[in-house]
């Protein structure tokens, strides 16, 4: 039945995924918030524009699901909240799960779970309250055919790059993404690689979990099409990006562009051209 799940999130031709993070209200970060400030309207805009998924929270899951009709984008549903992104960290870090997250995941009609596997600098309690989340989740993600997201994140020092900034080094990237396998990962979200053509090196290491690639800051347009279009090249099954499509002038048309990329084929050029639409 997982399999069922899986077919509602990846696209029937490409068998890629486009999932659309709009979750980041849970972070408790006011720099988060832009271009989200409306969040039922974002939503509606994206449902317009067809992705494979939105990526929400228990909060505002209702906001896709209350929607009629069969053909919007399927629910991936953040069970963990964090303290982690600010540019100034506070005394004590934290990663929880939410209570009975598959479960509620199921009432929600969701296809996907998704929680964080954190490696941060001189906080090995965070990474191991990751663990334990995904420890926890595992079981029931099995039990009720859940499946279940996991997101490695390797940061850099906070006193270098303060507030969601991550560490692209493949040598880091690559074995938490292994861990994360080990985990019980069904689909993989992860970081770029600083050097974009040894990308193939990550989805290698993942085996034959799906690996999704993050969107992480806010790029130039031409940039974040360019990206996109060789990380496809390197074999990634998909992407989820978040401010790079809300924090867009034109979220709809930068929808579009990406998932020309992602299920047909599209160079960046050609992409960009959903973007003037």
């Amino acid at each position: 039945m997982k399999a069922f799940r899986l077919n509602r999130l990846f696209n029937a031709t490409s068998r890629r995924c486009f999932d659309v993070a709009i979750d980041h209200g849970f972070f408790n970060e006011g720099g988060f918030l832009s271009g989200i400030e409306n969040l039922d309207r974002s939503v509606r805009t994206l449902v317009a524009a067809a992705p494979d998924a939105i990526q929400l929270t228990i909060g505002q899951a209702e906001l896709l699901q209350s929607i009629p009709g069969k053909n919007k984008p399927a629910l991936v549903l953040r069970t963990d909240v964090a303290n982690v992104y600010g540019k100034e960290l506070p005394r004590a870090l934290f990663s929880r799960m939410i209570a009975n997250a598959v479960e509620q995941a199921v009432r929600l009609d969701a296809t996907c779970v998704v929680v964080n596997l954190f490696r941060i600098p001189g906080q090995p309690e965070v990474t191991d309250q990751c663990i334990e989340n995904i420890l926890k989740i595992k079981p029931d993600s099995e039990r009720y055919c859940m499946p279940l997201m996991i997101e490695p994140l390797v940061f850099r020092p906070n006193e270098q790059a303060g507030g969601y900034m991550v560490d692209g080094d493949p040598e880091k990237i690559i074995p938490l993404v292994r861990q994360a396998v080990e985990l019980g990962a069904d689909i993989i979200k992860a970081d770029p690689t600083d050097d974009v053509s040894v990308y193939h090196r990550v989805v290698e290491i993942a085996g034959r979990i799906p690996v999704l690639v993050r969107g992480g800051g806010k790029a130039p347009d031409a940039e974040i099409l360019d990206r996109t279009e060789k990380l496809m090249q390197q074999g990634a099954s998909g992407i989820v990006y978040g401010r790079n499509i809300i924090q867009h002038q034109n979220p709809a048309g930068m929808t579009r562009a990406l998932m020309s990329i992602v299920h047909e084929g599209a160079t960046a050029a050609q992409a960009a051209s959903h973007l003037s639409a």
